[in-house]
């Protein structure tokens, strides 16, 4: 397998974007990852988008946007596996590049979630569970977060408030980044506050659907030209898993099998172990995903991850900052995109170009992003070469 770097990068910032069309969003991104590049030209194009079928009327995403960006002639791609499509299209932009299939690609993750108002988004987003035994019920991303926290307390003797560190950590992260859409701490009296959404999840435990778009360009070492301008990084290892869709197939509720295998294999192909990491992005679209994504990677025991994260273990100055911009909670949850805003910001950190929340001598960064309860988990190795 050939390496692949990442030569460009570019981002709209997340929000309502009511005036922008989903067209015009990634095209803003994609357009800045292209002029970071230096005029490194894509043989493809990657897409990963969940809602747009649904909530803005279009399919043949890929096409579309490369038209109106202007790239004729490439290849193009969408690739949906529910909010982890960007990771997963960045997935396959890797295994194009690593095997020889092309020598460099465009990864762009958009979403348009103010294209409907009302409660069709929340529908639309229920459509990645089990239709017939989940979705048909009336189980939501919400009430399925809510039965899994509700199994955390139990299973291991934990207060609820005990996972408002999340949260208010992830907003702490977020005062500094011009691109969130919450650049605002919270206290912890606000989160014991707050209302519920689905007994135990309350208001601060979710991150909030937002409009965004994030691009990657992707380039083999022989694309790159002599002199490149940007300090690079190489995806070094990337692993995809899937687990059984509906949670109440599997064995154990609360071993995301996926996110621990997707960590497993991508550190094996990058040939270091995760605690050789220095920063985590995981995936906060609730409080106990972030819970259950440490303990699967192994950064926590079981039912101990709010306790490590009290102690400051997951901070920016702690043994594994984690979500150091924010993560999707404080930055907002631009789903099919979230996944490419991740790594954008892995990148950010392995560059120095992280503004006041660098991470000290940020040599390498995991990168992880689930779908629902991990029933696909995407997960990425970020190093810093040069």
């Amino acid at each position: 397998m050939r390496d692949v770097f990442i030569t460009g990068i570019g981002q709209v910032p997340v929000g309502e974007h009511w005036e922008v069309s989903l067209r015009s969003l990634a095209a803003r991104a994609m357009l800045a990852a292209l002029h970071q590049a230096e005029g490194l030209r894509p043989q493809a194009l990657f897409v990963g988008n969940l809602l747009a079928p649904v909530l803005s009327h279009q399919a043949n995403l890929a096409a579309l946007l490369i038209d109106n960006a202007g790239l004729d002639g490439i290849e193009g791609h969408l690739v949906e596996a529910g909010e982890a499509s960007g990771a997963a299209a960045l997935h396959s932009a890797f295994l194009a590049i690593a095997s020889g299939w092309v020598e460099s690609a465009l990864v762009v993750g958009v979403e348009k979630v103010t294209d409907y108002i009302g409660s069709g988004v929340e529908l639309a987003l229920a459509e990645t569970e089990d239709a017939d035994y989940e979705t048909a019920q009336g189980l939501t991303l919400s009430g399925l977060a809510g039965l899994v926290m509700q199994r955390y307390l139990h299973e291991y003797g934990v207060e609820r408030q005990a996972l408002g560190v999340f949260p208010t950590l992830m907003h702490a992260n977020a005062v500094h980044n011009p691109n969130a859409m919450f650049r605002k701490a919270i206290r912890r009296e606000a989160y014991a506050k707050a209302e519920m959404i689905s007994d135990p999840v309350n208001l601060f435990d979710m991150a909030p659907y937002a409009d965004g778009a994030a691009a990657v360009l992707l380039s083999s070492r022989a694309a790159i030209p002599a002199g490149f301008a940007q300090p690079l990084v190489r995806i070094s290892g990337s692993a995809l898993v899937t687990d059984r869709l509906a949670l109440h197939d599997r064995a154990y509720p609360l071993a995301f099998d996926a996110a621990r295998l997707s960590v497993e294999r991508a550190c094996r192909m990058a040939g270091i172990l995760p605690g050789e990491v220095n920063l985590f992005e995981l995936s906060d679209t609730f409080s106990i995903y972030a819970a259950l994504s440490l303990e699967a990677a192994g950064f926590a025991p079981a039912g101990q991850a709010a306790q490590l994260a009290e102690r400051g273990e997951f901070a920016l100055n702690g043994r594994m900052p984690i979500n150091t911009l924010g993560g999707m909670k404080a930055r907002g949850n631009p789903i099919g995109a979230a996944g490419v805003y991740q790594v954008l910001e892995a990148v950010l950190q392995l560059r120095g170009q992280a503004g006041a929340n660098q991470i000290a001598q940020a040599q390498r960064a995991l990168v992880q992003m689930l779908a629902g309860p991990a029933s696909t988990a995407v997960t990425h190795v970020l190093e810093r070469v040069s």
